[in-house]
């Protein structure tokens, strides 16, 4: 009996399951089902030609207008190539399909006939061609007794290769459908009938070879159902599985660290910080742990709720752990915790206030010295905030007891780095988890990636923060804005301001210059502003392989400006490794060099790093894309809009559907196939609830062996890393 997970050698043939394997990833019985046709055909009608693309590998059906063969201006072994070109048309359009010395297609492709051709589209004088394409005849205009029925016959089209036409792939598929008889449903059969769905079966018969096009949407409806149904059963049923867990409830005293924080802070919270912080008040007063996105927009003011989450933990006996991804942004996050808290900050020193604690900083490039007395502060529980970067989560790091957990851009850290810390908890009980993150995420796509957390937005800006005005500038058409960009720049630093420069690389590695552009790379661009536009300022480097020494020297620089005539930096020309949390209220403009090589989303954080004092920011986007182009229309809305949420949804738009998870799945063959994360709204949530009652039901799903067994290998597969957020 034939199982999901059963390789396709011993079915198919090694040939065939190597190609399949080589082309699309596919191993399994069940990866080979999923493969689904990306189109179909009725036999007699034809392919809208006018639709091709250069570059593009497509399969057309076409109709065989005429066929020449001539030769060619090219020679081999002193004789000309033959070409043979056969014009394919739909009735309107026309594609010409050649072919090199074969003259004896000439008799294969007789005008009159109808075939799949196969291959990639190409330029052809003033039209489009096929060199080469595999074909398959799908008339049988010579046959007399055509069967009834076969001349309107669906033809499925399957993404396909070079090495895997789709007509070798329907050829697999005649073999598979058969024994999918043979295959558990993975949707309760109380779920199908509710919803009224067609078995898996009949679903895999219908979507593969359909009798009546009708027949693809009963078919696509019930494994698009089947497929956002699974995603969500996981997920619920990881959400429970941690939640069974145990955790020990951290709540602060009434005039404890929380309370004095408040009184410290130079501004009132925002009644949206007020709301979160409710949130997670409730959840680490449960004697479940917390698992809590928190997510907003930049400048929201995520940090200073996070601080007041880990004065509760460490109001309650218990120590925190904020994790950053890089060296940088731990250095500005301990910075910035250190300032808010003052002498609450310094616990145990003559400067101390004994309401406070004590906060540590650890990285990975810390001195032996600096090191040891970081983890003996850990351990003993001398140290309440432990704020650091991978290196917390070293075997020799030890808490006292950890009772939260932060992660601040908790993308940038896999399952195993978040779990390896949350382990370091003493006891049988769990810490508190809270994960932030500076990337809004639209509704959909949090429901189907952090489907087992709770989910918390900031939306609101705090009282102070001052506008960020955007423009593009089209350094190549305009050459007159670019000269103003370097002006606006000595202007703001004449002003008494700051200005940074992002580049996308460190190094241009002997590579060209483009005639009237900037310089690319950090090191050029330093160089390159240091002797002309920018002559006589100070200008500073910082990017990722700078030690971590040079990193903090160089930020400092930066963070002093104007106040330190030796040493301060009025310029900053930096990768991306100042995206996120860098906070140097002094800085007003920020200039991108090859903004539209950046995302959309990475844009909006960099120009998050201007506007954080008392002046109105301003963002200059330096492009070589042309007018009218894609990425000229995405910066361009970008400039048009400063509200992340917004931003995202541009950002999500404009990508390919398969790349919408990007930076939280894996992307590969396990990716989703049917379901739209930015469109299937209503199905995930109706989804979800229906996963909901079969796992309230059945917990352990002890009656539906189906779905267990489908959630075990939904669970195995690569993409259990993106299920994993918390």
């Amino acid at each position: 009996m034939v199982g999901f997970a059963e390789d396709l050698d011993a079915i198919l043939g090694a040939r065939t399951a190597k190609a399949l394997r080589e082309a699309f990833g596919i191993r399994t019985v069940e990866d080979a089902l999923r493969h689904y046709p990306r189109r179909y055909f009725r036999r007699g009608e034809l392919t809208d030609l006018g639709d091709l693309s250069v570059d593009d590998d497509v399969t057309v059906l076409a109709e065989v207008a005429s066929v020449t063969s001539r030769p060619g201006r090219r020679r081999t072994r002193g004789k000309p190539v033959m070409l043979t070109e056969v014009t394919l048309t739909d009735g309107r359009h026309k594609v010409t399909a050649t072919f090199f010395n074969q003259t004896w297609r000439e008799k294969d492709l007789r005008v009159g006939r109808r075939l799949l051709f196969a291959g990639r589209v190409s330029r052809f004088r003033t039209g489009m061609q096929l060199v080469h394409p595999d074909y398959e005849p799908v008339g049988v205009e010579e046959a007399v007794d055509v069967a009834d029925g076969f001349a309107g016959a669906i033809i499925p089209v399957y993404p396909a290769t070079a090495r895997v036409s789709t007509w070798r792939y329907t050829a697999a598929m005649e073999i598979l459908l058969p024994l999918v008889v043979d295959l558990p449903d993975p949707l309760p059969r109380h779920t199908r009938d509710v919803h009224g769905l067609v078995g898996f079966a009949e679903a895999m018969t219908m979507i593969h070879a359909p009798k009546e096009l009708a027949e693809i949407d009963v078919a696509r409806h019930r494994l698009r159902f089947e497929e956002a149904f699974l995603l969500q059963a996981e997920l619920l049923r990881r959400r429970n599985e941690r939640r069974a867990g145990s955790a020990i409830p951290r709540t602060p005293a009434a005039d404890g660290m929380v309370a004095a924080l408040d009184e410290r802070l130079p501004f009132a919270l925002t009644p949206g910080q007020l709301d979160v912080a409710a949130e997670i008040a409730s959840d680490m007063a449960s004697t479940r742990p917390m698992l809590r996105l928190l997510q907003g927009d930049v400048g929201s003011g995520k940090t200073v709720v996070a601080l007041r989450a880990m004065l509760a933990a460490v109001d309650a006996g218990a120590q925190a752990a904020f994790l950053a991804p890089t060296e940088v942004l731990a250095a500005q996050h301990f910075s910035t915790i250190t300032a808010l808290l003052g002498p609450m900050a310094q616990r145990g020193t003559i400067m101390g206030d004994d309401r406070g604690t004590s906060v540590t900083l650890l990285t990975g490039s810390m001195g032996t010295r600096a090191r040891r007395s970081a983890l003996l502060a850990a351990a003993s529980g001398e140290a309440g905030i432990i704020v650091g970067t991978h290196a917390l989560m070293s075997d020799d790091v030890q808490f006292a007891d950890l009772g939260l957990v932060v992660v601040d851009e908790q993308h940038r850290f896999g399952v195993e780095q978040r779990a390896s810390l949350v382990a370091k908890a003493t006891g049988e009980t769990q810490p508190h988890t809270l994960v932030m993150t500076a990337t809004p995420i639209p509704r959909t796509v949090a429901m189907t990636v952090f489907g087992d957390l709770d989910v918390s937005t900031l939306r609101e800006r705090p009282a102070g923060r001052s506008p960020v005005t955007t423009h593009v500038v089209p350094a190549l058409t305009k050459p007159g804005y670019l000269s103003r960009v370097w002006q606006r720049a000595r202007e703001e630093v004449d002003a008494g301001h700051q200005v940074y420069v992002v580049c996308p690389r460190i190094s241009s590695d002997g590579e060209p210059a483009t005639a009237g552009y900037p310089p690319t790379a950090v090191e050029d661009l330093a160089a390159y502003v240091a002797a002309g536009p920018l002559q006589g300022l100070r200008i500073g480097g910082l990017h990722g392989q700078l030690d971590s020494d040079e990193k903090s020297r160089v930020m400092a620089a930066f963070a002093a400006g104007p106040a330190d005539a030796d040493s301060g930096i009025d310029v900053l020309i930096a990768t991306t490794v100042i995206e996120v949390g860098v906070d140097v209220p002094n800085a007003t403009l920020m200039v991108i060099i090859d903004a539209d090589g950046f995302g959309v989303s990475s844009l909006h954080q960099l120009r998050g790093r201007v506007g954080r004092g008392d002046t109105p920011g301003l963002c200059l986007l330096v492009t070589a894309a042309e007018p009218g182009s894609d990425a000229m229309a995405r910066l361009e809305s970008l400039a048009a809009t400063d509200d992340g949420f917004r931003v995202s949804m541009i950002d999500l738009a404009t990508r390919r559907e398969g790349d919408v998870l990007g930076s939280y799945q894996s992307g590969n063959a396990s990716s989703l196939r049917l379901v739209s994360v930015l469109d299937d709204a209503d199905l995930i949530e109706l989804t979800r609830a229906a996963a909901a009652e079969v796992l309230h039901r059945d917990p352990a799903l002890a009656s539906e062996p189906g779905m267990r067994e489908a959630l075990r290998r939904l669970s195995d597969r690569e993409t259990s890393d993106f299920l994993e957020k918390a």
